[in-house]
Formats: structure tokens, sequence, C-alpha cells
């Protein structure tokens, strides 16, 4: 299958990023199948032209979108999925689909996440469960915040597929004043890299709320990005620039942002907060919490070195003293 300017295209997700992303494509796309929850929120939308519940300062063309309450209906009769969900919702959402639903649809994870109880990327998860070939298959990585591209502030993305022609087709759905795109072959690493750069960034946390300074934080995040490259290596062997912005850009934007939920999730579990309470305030997703518990249970098949996520892990499920595990990360850490 080879997607092309007439394709049909459908999202899945109706958070911060799946907001940010329908905002993107609504600017090069006819029409659009958008999955919305709950019939309410279909009627806040077409009243205000708002997410009543996301990034409820963007102004949607709801003119160009066909809201549904089931994916099913969502993603029938379109070529291109976009799935942007949190990972630890991504099979309750996709309950009542079939392979055959997904049949012949090039399918776009948006998801920085491991599904879990699975053990799988999302590009996994739907090869595993929904038999969708690896060359229907893509994804879209930051360096991004939600927040930045609802202030239309310059954005780089980058559109992972194994189909030159079809990456390029999606980089065009993309593309406008304020989103510039690059094209990779590298699907699982940039995906890989993607889940663990919000371990790293819930790590980085940590260590802010602890008093850790901005010496120890560089010391940190220079660790991490050779931690993924580790991992990335290992996991799927291929030639790859892990400065490239896909790995390097990524990570840093959601080690350091004010916007990166990880970050603020982190910083809380730093500051004292248990686990339930920093996920009760901050009333949203942060992505790094199951990603490291996923990551944790992979690479016991790998037994790649990964001393920071390994720190992360013992802190958020073994329930160690952060201030004992991050001492124990600062001496090992070079």
């Amino acid at each position: 299958m080879e997607i092309n300017k007439n394709s049909k295209v459908a999202v899945v997700g109706e958070g911060s990023w799946a907001t940010a992303i329908v905002k993107i494509l609504l600017s090069n796309v006819d029409k659009l199948n958008w999955y919305i929850r709950t019939d309410e929120s279909i009627k806040q939308i077409n009243a205000s032209k708002r997410n009543p519940n996301f990034l409820r300062s963007v102004e949607l063309k709801t003119e160009k979108l066909n809201l549904y309450t089931t994916v099913k209906e969502t993603i029938k009769d379109v070529d291109i999925v976009f799935l942007v969900v949190p990972s630890a919702y991504l099979k309750v959402t996709l309950e009542g689909t079939k392979s055959i639903d997904f049949e012949d649809k090039f399918i776009i994870s948006a998801i920085k996440g491991i599904v879990p109880d699975e053990y799988l990327t999302v590009c996994n998860y739907m090869q595993t469960i929904y038999n969708v070939p690896r060359n229907l298959l893509g994804v879209v990585s930051g360096p991004s915040h939600a927040e930045e591209i609802a202030l239309e502030r310059l954005t780089y993305l980058t559109v992972s597929a194994e189909n030159y022609k079809n990456a390029e087709h999606i980089s065009s759905l993309f593309q406008n004043t304020y989103i510039t795109t690059t094209l990779s072959d590298d699907i699982f690493g940039t995906e890989y890299a993607s889940v663990m750069k919000n371990i790293m960034a819930v790590a980085s946390g940590i260590c802010h709320g602890m008093g850790y300074g901005d010496n120890f934080q560089a010391v940190l995040i220079s660790n991490s990005i050779r931690e993924i490259k580790r991992f990335v290596d290992v996991v799927n062997p291929l030639t790859r620039d892990i400065k490239n912005s896909a790995y390097l850009g990524d990570l840093l934007v959601t080690a350091y942002s004010t916007f990166s939920r990880n970050r603020t999730f982190g910083n809380m579990i730093g500051k004292g907060y248990s686990v339930k309470a920093a996920q009760f305030e901050m009333n949203m997703v942060a992505e790094g919490y199951s990603a490291v518990k996923g990551i944790y249970e992979i690479n016991k098949q790998y037994k790649v070195d990964l001393p920071i996520t390994d720190a992360v892990y013992n802190i958020l499920y073994e329930k160690i003293a952060p201030g004992m595990e991050m001492k124990i990360l600062a001496d090992i850490l070079r």
C-alpha cells in the first residue's frame, strides 16, 4: 500500500498531544475523522470550536471534522490512522476493534510509552495483536510539546517509516509555517528512544525536586543519552546518529522543559510525594511511570546496563527512598 495526497485520515485520542496533532493536520487535509470519548465533548467541540478538556486556547476548524465516539466508526473507510492516546489506555481504547478493522491502513504511533502488561511498544503491539505489517507502521516523534504547538512556536518533528514515500507523505501532512519535519527509517529506534526519554525526564525531575543543581543535571542527561543508545542499539541494531533531534533533542526538551509532565512528576516524587499523590495532583498521564516498568521488564531479556532506568524503577516500584537511590546513582555516573 502506498498513501498519497488523497488519503483519508483519522486521529484516535483526545488529549493535549492528540489535539495538537489535529490542529496541525487540519491545515493540510480537507476532512479529518476524530475519536472523542463522549457525546457531551463532541457537542462542546462543535459549539465552541475548542476541545473542552485539553488545549482550550486552540480554535479548531470544526467544519473539517467528523467526530465519533467509537474507534471502529472513526477508522472506517480511512487510509491513515494516528494513535495518540496514553499507552496505559491503548488496549481499552481499541476494545471492540479487530485486525480486519486495521487491514490495509497505515498506522502511525504518536504514543511515547509501553503498553502495560504486554511490555510492547505501540508498533510492536499493533504488529502482534492486530497483525499490522511492518511496512504499514510509522512513528511521529519530537522534540515537541503540545503546549508550544498550540502557541505555534517553531517545532521539529521526525516521521519514521520503512517506506520512504509513505514517510514523505506523512511529513507533508504536518508541514506548515511552524512545523518542520525530517524523515527516518528507524521506526523502532525512535519509538524506544521516545519511551526512554520519559524515564530520563522522571529521573531529572526527581533530582531537581531533591535539590540537585545544574551541574549534576548535565552529568545525568549526558549519561541518559548514552543509556538510550546502548538500549536501542541492542534492541534494534541499525546505523543511527543518536545526536539527531529524534533522540537527543527529544530527551533534552523532556528532561529540561517546564511543560514536561514526566519532569513534573519526577519533581514531585523528589519532593516527597507518593506516586498516587503525584498522579492525583497532576491529573495528567506521565508516560514515564509505566514506561520504566516496561523497559525494566523488557531488559530482562537483553540485560543492557541501564543504571538510570533501574534507579527510577527502584524508586517508583520498589519504594526505595529517592535520597538513597540517587546517592547510589550519583556514585555510578561519570
